[in-house]
């Protein structure tokens, strides 16, 4: 089994309470995102993310293939 790859290392990941608690966070103090050391880190990971899920989706597309000619 081959793991799913996540693009979602740029953005907040949201929760009941978090969203609950910025009712009351008037000056953005919850705002948590992935951090990088430099603005070029930030960039490699990004591609490095961008291509892990473009070799995922065409090992998707190669398992499809193989399972719609194996059921012809």
């Amino acid at each position: 089994m081959i793991k799913r790859v996540q693009s979602d290392f740029l953005y907040a990941q949201p929760s009941f309470a978090s969203g609950a608690a910025r009712v009351f966070d008037l000056w953005g103090q919850f705002d948590a995102y992935s951090e990088s050391e430099s603005p070029a880190e930030a960039d490699a990971e990004a591609i490095a993310s961008d291509w892990a899920i473009v070799g995922q989706d065409i090992l998707d597309a190669m398992q499809q293939h193989d399972s719609e000619c194996a059921a012809a």
